[in-house]
């Protein structure tokens, strides 16, 4: 069977300044917005609302933990030229084998969340029709734009979205008139009454799980490549994570500012809705229509950023599982069969799933399996860039071992608390 090619770029020069490279970030803008759920935005509501600005320190080292992931596999990219996909199967079949597995049950169950995410948001602006009219065109929007568009366009839609989501969502925390003294205290870590779960859930949940694997191939669609692009790669995520704290610590200091002793409390997508309605009656209709507008944003661009990257991941797995028939040499592009297939796994069976609900079993696996998908990330990233398959300048520092012995500790934790809810 004869296998696309990716045409090969002539390679871009990395820039120095600060402003060349400022000019140049693209795929952090990316894991911003694919990062940023209403998962996301619900947890930090939540925290907010029970217990004030008090675990906003939660937030910045959830997103520090993740800048090291991505930054890990950015730099995995840059130092070998292989995929995350190529590290893992360097590890064993097992590690293949269980993302395999995962990301059909991931996409299957996601699929179905994403569509109906977003649907919930624009269904509330244009009741005009049900919601899962509005879940399956939000479905195939995401759809049409990968397989029409280049990446260009789907880098400036998705950092068009981030700016959406930045003036909508931080606007709604500004004109709230929040206590900077409060914000800046709750820097300080303390638990202030939190349940350790909550404030677990706030480490663990700032800005995405599997999609921060996609990193590796939106920094090959600029062409990055070489250790001269690692200062490049590492300002791009970090761009990406600290917009990610912005948002998250704005969503925080509304409940805190909003809901913080009034007993109303926020619970699943319709949550949202319910406080945009709250804030028409204390701001007006302008105010709703913003934060419906930044909730819509950060729902689409995450299944936006999914529809991109995942099925990236789920080709280079068949590649993988087919090696000795597959080109070496070959990269995995939007032409591959493979990747078409996820995409359309992604859009088309999670719709029955919008009639039917998700089945028991499902449920399970998907919970059991996306446990233990944080900690084999951070494990994985510590054998691969401490090891010889990386040259010396790529190899981790003692800061980036110590946050993912860290982030491995807390992420094993979290997988045993939803292991034990789950059965």
């Amino acid at each position: 069977m004869a296998i696309a090619q990716n045409t090969k770029k002539s390679a871009p020069v990395a820039p120095k300044t600060f402003m060349g490279k400022a000019k140049m970030v693209g795929p952090g803008f990316v894991t911003a917005a694919t990062g940023v759920g209403t998962g996301d935005l619900i947890a930090a509501l939540v925290a907010g609302a029970a217990f004030g600005t008090t675990l906003g320190w939660a937030i910045l080292l959830g997103s520090l933990f993740k800048f090291y992931f991505t930054e890990g596999i950015g730099r995995w990219h840059l130092a070998t030229g292989k995929t995350i996909l190529e590290g893992w199967h360097s590890l064993g079949n097992w590690a293949t084998g269980y993302f395999g597995v995962y990301s059909i049950i991931w996409g299957f169950s996601y699929g179905a969340a994403a569509m109906s995410t977003s649907a919930i948001m624009m269904v509330t602006m244009f009741p005009i029709m049900p919601l899962w009219a509005w879940a399956v065109i939000h479905g195939l929007a995401g759809l049409g734009l990968v397989l029409l568009g280049h990446y260009k366009l789907f880098e400036k839609v998705m950092t068009l979205m981030v700016g959406i989501m930045f003036v909508t969502v931080v606007g709604s925390a500004i004109i709230l008139l929040p206590d900077i003294g409060n914000i800046v205290s709750g820097f300080v870590p303390r638990t202030g009454g939190s349940s350790l779960l909550l404030v677990l859930g706030l480490l663990g949940g700032v800005g995405g799980t599997i999609t921060m694997a996609s990193y590796g191939y939106w920094v090959r669609e600029k062409n990055w490549e070489g250790k001269s692009w690692i200062p490049m790669m590492r300002m791009d995520s970090a761009v990406g994570y600290i917009i990610t704290a912005i948002f998250t610590l704005s969503l925080l200091i509304v409940g805190a500012e909003f809901l913080f002793g009034t007993g109303i409390e926020i619970n699943g997508e319709e949550g949202l809705v319910t406080l945009a309605n709250l804030y028409s009656e204390e701001f007006g209709s302008f105010a709703r229509w913003m934060f419906l507008i930044g909730a819509w944003s950060a729902a689409f661009s995450s299944l936006l950023g999914v529809w991109n990257g995942v099925p990236y991941l789920f080709a280079d797995f068949v590649r993988m599982v087919r090696k000795n028939k597959a080109d070496p040499g070959h990269q995995v592009s939007k032409e591959d069969k493979a990747y078409r297939f996820y995409l359309l796994w992604l859009t088309f069976p999670p719709m029955l799933l919008l009639f039917f609900g998700q089945p028991v079993l499902l449920v399970i696996l998907y919970g059991a399996l996306g446990a233990l998908f944080m900690p084999f990330l951070a494990i994985s990233l510590l054998f691969l860039l401490n090891s010889n398959r990386v040259g010396q300048g790529f190899k981790n520092g003692w800061v980036a071992n110590s946050v993912l012995v860290a982030s491995v500790l807390i992420f094993v934790i979290l997988g045993a608390i939803e292991l034990i809810d789950l059965f």
